[in-house]
């Protein structure tokens, strides 16, 4: 009998039911697509060269993604106990024991939690194949060993996690209702609940948030002088802000609003007195979402910016995208097929403990390196590009560590010495050839190179070859793991946490029901109607999100020692930000409509 009202109360309320369903299966295939990796120990191992620090990366990734989805999993719940609270309390006053009650509870919660936890990892695996693979591929840059879309581990992983919550769900959920009074589960949607605002109280924070950003601001422009206890005060204190500014100012400003002139307008008063009231009850998950978000778009935007900056690294250490040592016919041929700027190849002879070169050919094509203090210009993509000098043979002799770290595999543990042509045609080493050569744009010819280190037979270790290229691939693996950790968990993140704004928001609208029936009976248009939810749901979108993108703003001042223009592209991370939050905001708004809409329309 349980099981049958189990499922009737699913069935009742079946489009509702689908919302929930559907956005845990997406979460978990979301965790399903990070955990294929994270748990996968022989691909951490055999890629450690191409994704440096794997193992943090995946680790401390997969922590805040179980964080995440902690808060997503508990905000959907709350949204399943506002659809079932009434039919309970029915169900308690027509004598239902609470036992039964609370196995009526864990049954529907359990059932949800794993269905949904099995198709998302099996829609995970899905994603994985198709867009896991090529956004690993555009981001580290080379092949991967050992990436398997489908991998049990993380599949276990995963069903156990969402089945373990949606227990404790169920659990919290059962000890509850079970202890509410059968009375307000029947009419706790029509309680009236004003929050009293005490002016004094309001001041006092309106003030306290504002230093409290501002110092945390101060903070993070300050980096340089501050060091590293710049992130534990400017996160107090930005988070200690944030609430105030939650709690205080924008309360304050929609009473404000409802003395002006836009309060007068249509259905102004009652959307302001909407959001006076939503947003006190919403301190703490506005607070939440605004941090994470600036945290989410924070990665996105210092990832992109870490990994666009290799190039720039790159090309201003060293002159030459490559050194080789008599390089095979195959590998001049590739050499040929590259757009070059500069090609010069360097008779030496290798000794026991030094290389030696001939002086005449240092004066005839003389040995480049990059302009003083590595002299930048930027361009309009926001990468740079070095300016390059010719040093004389004196000078080559003053900073003779340059040509020593051009000298690939042993011959970097020589030193090099510059001879005469006549000592240098004397000496009985065997004779080999430095080429030397660097490319017009290094981006550009990036196929060429690879093949090149193929038929080097150094595919392996690319990172080894000196020259600008071997500094890209190990830059390109360090900071296209980075990326990869950053662009994947802050879209994660973005999704995950619009998702518990949206239930939140889900989660009240059957009291809400109420209010719309008492307009839609005076006689209010249902045109209006809708524009009034859309104006509200709008403002609790938008303020977490402004907020936070202003956190971003201020917050990438702490990477400008580290980046070259912690700026550049912005509009890559919040054009992806923006539309990602405005598909979750449109599906709140249907879904709060169908809600809370009469379906009988009333004229006047």
């Amino acid at each position: 009998m349980i099981n049958k009202l189990a499922f009737a109360g699913v069935k009742k309320r079946l489009k509702d039911y689908l919302v929930l369903f559907l956005g845990l299966m997406i979460s978990s295939a979301i965790f399903y697509m990070f955990e294929s990796l994270a748990t996968n120990q022989s691909f951490l191992k055999a890629n450690a060269q191409q994704i440096t620090g794997a193992n943090f990366i995946f680790l401390f990734g997969s922590i805040l993604l179980t964080i995440i989805t902690l808060v997503y999993v508990f905000y959907a719940n709350s949204f399943l106990m506002s659809m079932r609270r009434h039919d309970y309390g029915l169900l308690m006053m027509l004598g239902a024991k609470q036992s039964k009650i609370g196995q009526l509870i864990m049954i529907e919660t359990t059932c949800i939690g794993a269905f949904a936890s099995i198709l998302g990892a099996l829609v995970g695996w899905g994603l994985t194949a198709s867009i896991g693979s090529f956004l690993i591929g555009q981001l580290i840059g080379t092949k991967l060993h050992h990436f398997s879309a489908f991998y049990l581990p993380a599949m276990i992983v995963t069903v156990l996690l969402y089945l373990g919550l949606s227990l404790i769900a169920g659990l919290i959920n059962r000890s509850t209702l079970t202890r509410t009074p059968v009375l307000k589960l029947l009419k706790g949607d029509q309680q009236p609940n004003r929050p009293t605002l005490k002016p004094t109280y309001q001041i006092v924070q309106v003030v306290s948030g504002t230093i409290l950003l501002a110092m945390g601001y101060y903070c993070m422009s300050q980096i340089t002088k501050i060091g590293l206890s710049t992130i534990p005060i400017a996160l107090l204190t930005v988070i200690g802000g944030t609430y105030f500014l939650f709690n205080a100012v924008f309360v304050w400003l929609m009473r404000l609003l409802k003395h002006s002139a836009l309060a007068t307008r249509g259905l102004g008063n009652f959307t302001l007195s909407q959001l006076t009231f939503r947003i006190r009850n919403y301190t703490k998950i506005l607070s939440v979402v605004s941090i994470l978000v600036a945290l989410a778009l924070g990665a996105i935007t210092v990832g992109i910016g870490l990994r666009r900056q290799v190039l720039s690294m790159a090309t201003s250490n060293t002159a030459y995208t490559m050194a080789i040592k008599d390089p095979s016919q195959k590998t001049l041929r590739l050499i040929n097929q590259l757009h070059l700027a500069t090609k010069v190849t360097y008779q030496q002879k290798e000794g026991r403990r030094n290389v030696y070169y001939s002086r005449d050919q240092f004066i005839a094509k003389p040995f480049e390196v990059t302009g003083q203090n590595a002299k930048m210009n930027l361009r309009k993509s926001g990468l740079t590009t070095s300016t390059y000098r010719k040093l004389t043979t004196q000078q080559l002799q003053a900073h003779i560590e340059k040509l020593m770290l051009m000298q690939p595999g042993q011959q970097q543990s020589k030193r090099p010495r510059i001879a005469l042509k006549s000592t240098f045609e004397q000496s009985q080493n065997r004779l080999s050839h430095l080429l030397l050569f660097r490319v017009k744009t290094l981006k550009n010819d990036l196929p060429i190179l690879r093949r090149i280190t193929r038929s080097l037979g150094m595919s392996q270790t690319a990172s080894l070859i000196p020259g600008s290229y071997g500094i890209y691939v190990a830059g390109n693996g360090l900071f296209g793991g980075l990326e990869f950790m950053g662009f994947f968990l802050g879209i994660a993140f973005l999704a995950m946490l619009a998702s518990c704004l949206m239930f939140k928001i889900l989660s009240g609208a059957a009291s809400d029901r109420i209010r719309y029936e008492m307009l839609n009976k005076i006689g209010t248009k249902q045109v209006t109607l809708r524009r009034s939810i859309s104006k509200e749901i709008l403002v609790l979108f938008a303020l977490p999100g402004v907020v936070g993108v202003v956190h971003v703003l201020f917050g990438l001042q702490m990477f400008k020692p580290l980046m070259l223009d912690p700026y550049g592209q912005l509009w890559v991370p919040f054009t992806i930000f923006f539309v990602l939050y405005m598909i979750y905001y449109v599906i709140t708004v249907w879904l709060y409509e169908h809600i809370v809409i009469p379906k009988l329309k009333i004229d006047r």
